[in-house]
């Protein structure tokens, strides 16, 4: 009887200590970067290949297909991948964050603010930055997550700066920004098992 009680105080315990699993829609889901250049024109670009989930121990991760980066411009899509990315090399930027303590409290049909610090793996560089971040548990369980505050990447901190200096001269323009702000919306879908 003992035995019985303490399997089941253990199954309740390990049942309220974990979540769900949610897997990135991708057709939802989008990574918005800015790029300055003639020190007056801003163009904004994103990333076509996105993939993510958050496990059941609260742990997130985000990959991005840097190869997919969509600029508009074919030309200016492929000098990036070669020269600002070094795509042949480092493939994907990948971030990593624990969201558990903070998923604890987030409720069908409620949104909440979080502030957390995500593990940033970009062109064999790993970097601590700070994430504010809205998240919204729908109705069917599904998680949206939007940048509540647009994550500034300093290429400089990725050993990016020559890359950027390459496409300047390539596509000869007096300047390029050196601060790249971020934002994102993405979907990610509750999993049942």
């Amino acid at each position: 009887m003992l035995k019985h009680s303490l399997i089941a105080a253990v199954l309740c315990f390990s049942s309220a200590n974990t979540f769900a699993n949610w897997q990135l829609d991708n057709n939802l889901s989008r990574v918005n970067f800015v790029s300055v250049k003639k020190n007056t024109l801003g163009e904004g670009h994103y990333f076509k290949k996105l993939t993510g989930k958050i496990d059941d121990l609260g742990q997130f991760k985000l990959t991005i297909n840097l190869g997919s980066v969509e600029t508009l411009i074919p030309i200016r899509n492929e000098r990036m991948q070669k020269f600002l990315f070094n795509t042949e090399v480092f493939p994907t930027l990948d971030l990593t964050a624990d969201l558990s303590s903070q998923l604890k409290n987030l409720k069908k049909g409620q949104s909440h603010i979080i502030k957390t610090q995500a593990d940033l793996a970009l062109n064999g560089i790993n970097k601590l930055i700070k994430l504010e971040v809205l998240a919204t548990q729908l109705a069917n369980g599904d998680i949206s997550v939007s940048s509540f505050m647009p994550v500034i990447i300093k290429p400089s901190d990725f050993n990016l700066t020559s890359g950027i200096d390459k496409l300047q001269e390539l596509a000869k323009l007096p300047s390029i920004t050196h601060s790249v702000p971020v934002s994102f919306v993405l979907t990610l879908k509750k999993i049942t098992q």
